[in-house]
């Protein structure tokens, strides 16, 4: 049985450090929704349960018939940024549904080197496909062409904030929600996001993924709209002055 119709399921013993450091993260509390600010590092759920997540820490706000807020979408864990989650059953499907339906609309922030585009925006649109790394683990996306065999839609506004050489502060904007896309579409476009191990030059670039979860404009399950933000970290200012830009 789910844990929203369990009753008197054991709560898993969250020590009050934990607790405190994913109450520390909020940026957003309310009845039906919660939402943080993820740093980067911290994985939003890891298979079976093991080890430090978003995901076994929510145990921290769950009550006492066992019932807990649950995920309605995921970030990567190298990326920080708005991660929104559900505290009931009926704003978990409400929400659930704004992102299936494309209605939720996601900004990131990325610290991108390379061959850097003439223009100051635009929009990538080149279909992706699903194969195995050739490093093992997790599958990767790549390039495909459209009708091709396992080809996926996937679309990503993105316009430069500020530029330095080789390298620019850019902003993107998902239209569809493929695995990895702003990291696989950027790297598309010449200019890989820096510290990505996958699609990049991993940490000979950046100590990690530099890419940051902004905004995130969706409908209230109470039918209102909301607007969350989360101010990019410490790290992601360090490093983009590192190579002449300014995040502000």
């Amino acid at each position: 049985m789910s844990a929203w119709v369990t009753r008197n399921r054991p709560i898993p013993n969250i020590k009050p450090a934990d607790a405190a450091f994913i109450r520390s993260l909020l940026i957003h509390e309310d009845a039906q929704v919660l939402a943080f600010n993820k740093p980067p590092g911290l994985a939003v759920q890891i298979a079976g349960g093991r080890g430090p997540s978003v995901d076994v820490l929510l145990w921290a706000f769950a009550r006492s018939n066992g019932k807990r807020p649950r995920l309605v979408h995921r970030i990567d864990s190298g990326t920080s940024g708005v991660l929104i989650v559900a505290r009931t059953q009926p704003a978990a499907a409400f929400l659930s549904e704004q992102f299936a339906k494309r209605r939720a609309k996601k900004t990131y922030l990325c610290l991108v080197s390379g061959t850097l585009p003439s223009e100051a925006g635009g929009t990538v649109s080149t279909p992706l496909r699903k194969v195995p790394s050739d490093r093992g683990g997790r599958e990767v996306m790549i390039p495909a062409e459209s009708g091709q065999k396992g080809a996926l839609e996937a679309e990503t506004n993105w316009r430069i904030l500020a530029r330095s050489s080789m390298h620019a502060l850019v902003e993107a904007r998902p239209v569809t929600g493929r695995m990895h896309q702003i990291r696989a579409h950027m790297a598309a476009l010449g200019c890989p996001i820096r510290g990505d191990r996958i699609y990049g030059s991993g940490k000979s670039s950046a100590p990690r993924l530099m890419l940051h979860a902004s905004r995130l404009e969706i409908e209230h399950p109470e039918g209102r709209g909301m607007t969350l933000q989360a101010p990019a970290p410490e790290d992601f200012h360090v490093q983009a002055a590192a190579i002449g830009l300014d995040v502000n």
